[in-house]
């Protein structure tokens, strides 16, 4: 309905409309952007003349989380060890989005080496949320939610080791996949996921319905010779039978949910009996497991990496500094120690497979919405719920390897979003992407 020069226009005025308060970008490519979206409308004129079809993505404007490597951009993870740092050329899944047609924007600010659930960084400052200034987007990929909450993109690209697409997708109010490892390529992100973190880092797309996620997921998956996860199979293909049973549950013991959370699970699921799912309120005990064995993988091993490029500063980033004040004192991360978590991760993803049997689980993304800035601990059900608890819905997945969509569903009594979890077994993101939209909760169509 509009060319794709209108559609960056639009983009870049709401950018210098809104970003002064917001502070969601790093670097903004108007220039580029704009001659590439007029290169575009005359190329799609010739084409349409032609009677041939327009790329999927045809002019549609995107941004990219700046731990995602887009040529000539600066790639930093928000990390003054970084600082400077510049990519040489796009990551695979920035390159997929050109070919699809979309236009690169610009880059977005994430929490420092993206170990927060808040975005804020020593070179870039603190991100807002658009629903509330005073309040965090999320991390670490907090300002590409923001950017796209905000109407300054379309959608964009994210990534997530411990929720780093689905909390702050949750806190502002839109959509985020978190792909099975290896079902999108995650070469050209920074660090880079390899050795224990290739189990459970992954670059996802974000956007503000879960038809868009759908659109960009079969344009950004496909096998990839340098990720060490990758997968040949079609973004259509799924091991299970589609899927018609729904697992859900609210809360749970180590971190309360608040009640407005607990009655967004109760609307997603309703929508989903009303479209003849068989739902079923069940809590795998399985999940218990998962979130001691995600403390090694992303704080321990997380933390005996960084810690080598950034010395004792290393464990104030907030994550690890909350897994020593929450969690208590940490073990050495020996070979062995950690030869035995890997071993028991592959037991316990098995053991779950096993017990879905390509069902849906639809739960609460956090404990909470959108905290303040330099929160730490909340009341919830009157019990104290520490940063990492609060946050532990999306750490099992990681873990696990499972697919997990975020889409919003209600809102607190601030007024502020509440987005609900839907997750499914390994390779079964089409099945997970058709339940999230069954909600009928699911954002509004944006490309």
């Amino acid at each position: 309905e509009i060319s794709a020069r209108e559609a960056v226009s639009a983009c870049l005025d709401r950018i210098a409309e809104v970003d002064r308060h917001l502070n969601a970008f790093v670097d903004v490519r108007a220039e580029d952007a704009l001659r590439e979206a007029q290169a575009f409308d005359d190329g799609a004129r010739r084409i349409s003349a032609r009677g041939q079809p327009a790329p999927v993505l045809g002019g549609v404007p995107v941004t990219v989380k700046s731990a995602i490597e887009v040529a000539g951009l600066r790639c930093e993870t928000g990390s003054a060890s970084r600082l400077g740092i510049r990519a040489a050329t796009d990551a695979v899944a920035v390159a997929r989005l050109r070919a699809a047609g979309a236009i690169v924007l610009g880059t977005t600010n994430v929490a420092e080496m993206l170990m927060g659930y808040e975005t804020v960084n020593p070179l870039h400052g603190a991100t807002c949320n658009p629903w509330d200034l005073a309040r965090t987007p999320g991390g670490s990929s907090g300002g590409e939610s923001a950017a796209i909450a905000a109407g300054c993109s379309f959608a964009g690209l994210g990534s997530d080791g411990g929720g780093s697409i689905r909390v702050p997708a949750h806190f502002t109010g839109i959509c985020g996949l978190k792909p099975t490892p290896g079902r999108v390529p995650s070469t050209g992100h920074q660090p880079a996921c390899l050795g224990p973190f290739s189990l459970i880092g992954v670059v996802g797309p974000m956007a503000r319905s879960a038809a868009d996620l759908r659109r960009l997921f079969h344009v950004l998956g496909g096998w990839d010779a340098d990720d060490p996860y990758a997968t040949p199979l079609l973004t259509t293909a799924t091991p299970y039978p589609p899927a018609g049973e729904v697992w859900w549950f609210d809360t749970d013991d180590r971190a309360p949910a608040t009640q407005e959370t607990r009655a967004a699970v109760a609307t997603a699921v309703a929508a989903l009996a009303a479209q003849d799912y068989l739902v079923r309120q069940e809590r795998p005990a399985l999940l218990d497991q998962a979130a001691a064995l995600w403390d090694v993988f992303f704080g321990d091993a997380g933390e005996m990496l960084l810690t080598a490029a950034l010395g004792d500063e290393a464990r104030t980033l907030p994550i690890l500094a909350a897994m020593h004040r929450e969690r208590g004192p940490r073990l050495p991360l020996t070979a062995l120690r950690l030869s035995e978590a890997w071993a028991e991760r592959d037991r316990l993803r098995a053991a779950f497979v096993h017990a879905l049997q390509g069902r849906i689980i639809v739960c609460p993304v956090t404990a909470i919405p959108a905290f303040r800035h330099g929160e730490r601990q909340w009341t919830v059900e009157g019990r104290a719920v520490g940063y990492l608890d609060a946050m532990i819905y999306t750490q099992w997945f990681n873990i696990l390897g499972m697919p997990a969509a975020v889409v919003p569903v209600g809102r607190s009594a601030d007024g502020l979003p509440i987005g609900v979890q839907v997750v499914g077994a390994p390779f079964m993101e089409a099945p997970v992407l058709e339940a999230a939209s069954d909600t009928g909760l699911s954002g509004t169509d944006g490309i």
